[in-house]
């Protein structure tokens, strides 16, 4: 004892460098609040010299998003969530932001505190719960994150009892979510009716079974595999065994689902070691798991384009997925949408003299191929496939193909093409093209969402109330004479 005792004796060297870890801590909170001022006060810009383009299927809010993404290296959902934290700390709780700007919290529980009050939609209660909570920081400084919520929850109750966060009913709360993993697998994690659990929990069961007894995977491993077959409409699993009598070799039925596993021909054929590629997810596939892979797979050779453009606007399909397989991934910086769920953009337009050849078309997702035709995205794409980009705040990026490590040859130049005329400069971030609209707005989604949870709150709290009146009514009744007193 005396010895654990002794190593931890305070010194002059641990006060100074627990001092310093106090003083980084409260630091990093001053920087990040500091992020979202800035980040607040370019949002009130954009809006200040573009309005907000509210019926704009990517209105402002997005392109600052946007923006906020490409410089912190991140995804357009995290820059909106920015955003939506920066203009919480400008508007709704200044004085909470005041305790998160002085180092006081940290971002986590500036987040907490956020959410909670969320629901808060009359200005002068916003007020006084901003205030109290503001009160409540400088009382309990080292306050834990559950006893925080907890603490904000008390506060909203007094104020406005229909805008706490309230847990929702079980069933409300069902769920399946698919996480990419390590090494080329996936988390499978949910929460359903204990029906549909029963039902798949058979099903996965009848699935394992059907493949011979040289199969040498485990139950369990067949189970998790008769996932991905069930998820496929098949009606049995792949059998193990290899052999061509087995009737289990090959799957039967189907469906209209395709995962795309980009991998190299030695992988696939059991002799390579170089990992797959799922577009998309996070991680690789290793080159055991790609030849188990293939067993069962529907094989398509990956050919290089010819050196000539395809005369039309439309590229085939041999392009299309060539093009996809080359980028994998949306080409604006900070995206990981997957190409297979993007666009396929002309980096110089077809009506401009623009090929329809790989070193002119790139993966765009949705959002940010809006935000390159109206919102002044500026972008050149070179020979290989590199893409640079100019954003309106003159900030160069510059992305490389998904592929360029893994598969080199994808991203190999194809040739020389003829000269593009330098005219269509003009037509980036033309506001008079037609951008597609909304059918109702940012705010309006958001007021719905609100008013939808405080009305829930509401008819459960008076549920509540009912269900207790109704007890208490029946309990103070006259004594029943043919029941005995309590001894």
């Amino acid at each position: 004892m005396f010895e654990y005792w002794y190593a931890s004796r305070p010194t002059p060297e641990s006060a100074a460098l627990l001092e310093r870890i106090r003083d980084a801590g409260r630091t990093e909170a001053q920087a990040a609040a500091q992020r979202l001022v800035a980040v607040g006060e370019l949002l009130v810009l954009r809006c200040r010299d573009s309005g907000e383009q509210e019926d704009w299927a990517t209105d402002t809010w997005e392109a600052v998003a946007a923006q906020v993404a490409a410089a912190l290296r991140t995804s357009v959902s995290m820059g909106s969530s920015y955003l939506r934290y920066a203009m919480a700390m400008r508007d709704r709780l200044p004085e909470v932001g005041k305790a998160f700007q002085a180092g006081d919290i940290d971002y986590r529980a500036f987040q907490t505190i956020v959410f909670r009050t969320d629901l808060i939609t009359d200005t002068d209660a916003l007020a006084r719960v901003d205030a109290q909570l503001a009160v409540l920081l400088s009382r309990y400084p080292s306050i834990t994150r559950g006893r925080l919520a907890a603490a904000v929850d008390q506060v909203v109750a007094k104020v406005d009892r229909d805008a706490v966060r309230r847990a929702a009913e079980a069933a409300r709360d069902r769920f399946v979510d698919v996480d990419a993993a390590e090494s080329g697998m996936a988390a499978v994690t949910g929460n359903v009716l204990a029906t549909a659990g029963r039902a798949l929990d058979r099903r996965l069961d009848e699935l394992a079974a059907t493949v011979c007894d040289a199969d040498s995977r485990t139950r369990e491993q067949r189970r998790a595999d008769a996932l991905g077959a069930l998820a496929a409409g098949a009606d049995r699993l792949v059998c193990g065994c290899e052999s061509p009598d087995c009737v289990a070799v090959k799957p039967a039925g189907g469906s209209n689902v395709v995962i795309h596993v980009v991998a190299a021909q030695a992988s696939v054929e059991g002799t390579g070691t170089a990992p797959g590629v799922l577009p998309g997810a996070e991680g690789l596939i290793p080159a055991e798991l790609v030849a188990e892979l293939a067993k069962s797979a529907r094989l398509q050779p990956l050919i290089h384009p010819v050196d000539v453009p395809e005369p039309r606007y439309t590229p085939s399909a041999k392009l299309a997925d060539f093009v996809r397989c080359r980028d994998l991934t949306c080409r604006a910086p900070g995206c990981d949408h997957p190409a297979v769920d993007c666009d396929l953009d002309h980096s110089v337009a077809y009506s401009d003299g623009g090929h329809t050849h790989p070193s002119n078309l790139k993966c765009l997702c949705r959002k940010h191929h809006l935000l390159k035709t109206f919102w002044g995205w500026r972008e050149k794409q070179l020979p290989d496939g590199t893409v640079i980009w100019l954003l309106p705040d003159g900030q160069t990026y510059v992305t490389t193909p998904g592929s360029a490590l893994l598969f080199p040859s994808l991203c190999a130049p194809a040739g020389d093409l003829p000269p593009v005329p330098p005219a269509y400069d003009a037509h980036y971030g033309n506001r008079a093209a037609r951008m597609p609209t909304r059918t109702r707005t940012r705010g309006q989604n958001r007021a719905n969402r609100i008013n939808t949870e405080r009305r829930r709150n509401r008819l459960s709290r008076q549920a509540a109330q009912t269900a207790a009146a109704t007890t208490s009514a029946t309990s103070s009744g006259p004594p029943d004479p043919d029941v005995p007193p309590p001894f």
